[in-house]
């Protein structure tokens, strides 16, 4: 059934302008198709994640989206020159290294989009 069929992520956004120069210009994302009125859509991988404006933006305290990468040093690397501040957690199990969580073989940061969306990587 579902398992095996793509999933989208969908992110709410107040002002889609703003939006698209963070998911554009700070994380390099080009737009997947061309931008309709109130929403954009980026190719992530094998998957897409779609930037809409909704009333509810940033009300969502959780992750609203998570990259595993394989490269984590050199993402951490081009989002600290594009000027993405990161978030600092006090985390069970989870040492902060500068901006990163770190625990045995895991590595994760965390960042929010203009909205509070909060989005994660993490590195294998």
């Amino acid at each position: 059934m579902l398992r095996d069929t793509d999933a989208t992520t969908i992110v709410a956004v107040k002002d889609i302008g703003v939006a698209r120069g963070f998911y554009e210009g700070k994380l390099g994302f080009d737009a997947a198709d061309p931008p309709a009125d109130g929403m954009a859509s980026y190719r992530s991988g094998a998957s897409t994640i779609v930037v809409y404006e909704s009333e509810f933006a940033g009300t969502n305290k959780a992750n609203a989206v998570v990259w595993t990468v394989p490269d984590f040093d050199d993402v951490m690397r081009d989002l600290h020159a594009a000027g993405v501040a990161f978030e600092h957690y006090d985390l069970p199990g989870l040492t902060l290294e500068g901006d990163v969580h770190v625990a045995k073989d895991f590595k994760g940061a965390w960042f929010k989009d203009p909205d509070g969306n909060i989005l994660h990587i993490n590195g294998r």
